[in-house]
């Protein structure tokens, strides 16, 4: 067997083996140094081409993924990197006081939810995941929405942000009624 593929046994749900690695990885890596870089950019257009390259390569891991295979690593990074590059995007928003620290909280509350339920898993030694949802992708799409909102000074940015929590509250609702049938170990 070649270095860097995990064994996956005959007849399982995953009938390619995974690798450590996968190109998709790079793109997940990107949303790193990208939310770094929408802390210390002051430029708004500057932060608008931050926000599609983040975008882009959220969509471009996931496409890339499926075509190609994705990695254990990718399964643990990819959450890992939307939850970073989230975070330091709503903290500007948070400074620049174009919402309220409620209204932030409300737009993070799935990712908050779902960090603290990870941390769970990790401190009870059964470390796992839930496949992504319908609900879960919906509350990112508009997260997006509301940061655009904030880089280009609409209006729409507190309605999108109401609307992002309220999304928000229904995937935490979606991934705890399903937690116990949909959860897997990582590398899954």
């Amino acid at each position: 067997m070649t270095e860097g593929w995990a064994q996956v046994s005959p007849g399982s749900e995953q009938q390619v083996a995974r690798r450590r690695w996968s190109p998709a990885d790079a793109f997940t890596v990107a949303r790193i140094p990208l939310g770094i870089a929408f802390l210390v950019v002051g430029d708004m257009d500057w932060r608008l081409a931050i926000l599609v390259a983040a975008g882009l390569s959220d969509f471009a891991d996931g496409f890339v993924a499926r075509r190609v295979g994705g990695s254990r690593l990718g399964s643990f990074l990819d959450p890992v990197a939307d939850k970073f590059f989230m975070a330091c995007a709503f903290a500007v928003v948070l400074l620049a006081r174009a919402l309220s620290p409620l209204e932030i909280l409300g737009v993070l509350a799935r990712d908050l939810g779902a960090a603290i339920a990870f941390i769970t898993t990790v401190v009870l030694r059964r470390p796992a995941s839930i496949p992504a949802r319908l609900g879960g992708k919906a509350v990112t799409i508009l997260q997006l929405l509301t940061l655009l909102a904030f880089v280009t000074g609409s209006l729409l940015l507190r309605p999108l942000a109401w609307a992002t929590a309220a999304v928000a509250l229904y995937a935490i609702w979606d991934y705890v009624r399903v937690a116990g049938a949909e959860k897997r170990t990582l590398g899954e």
